[in-house]
């Protein structure tokens, strides 16, 4: 892969577009995974390590991030048959 596609990628992986659906899967995503993996530890009272819950929540901003910026990358270069 070139230079030019490398930096059109990364362009693309933190464009403002790119950076909002992102970040609202994560919303989602990393809530309903909380919820799942940690909910019995706050039901019981106790908070769980912070780190889990912040991997929890970048795991999907990150896959959600490079799929769109992937997305958008091959729309960009499709070319016309």
């Amino acid at each position: 892969m070139n230079e030019e596609y490398h930096k059109n990628f990364w362009q693309l992986l933190f464009c403002r577009k790119s950076y909002i659906r992102a970040l609202k899967i994560s919303l989602i995503v990393g809530t309903l995974l909380t919820i799942i993996n940690q909910g019995d530890m706050v039901l019981a009272g106790m908070m769980p390590p912070l780190w889990k819950i912040i991997l929890t929540y970048m795991v999907p901003f990150c896959v959600s991030s490079y799929s769109s910026a992937t997305l958008l990358h091959e729309i960009n270069t499709k070319q016309p048959a």
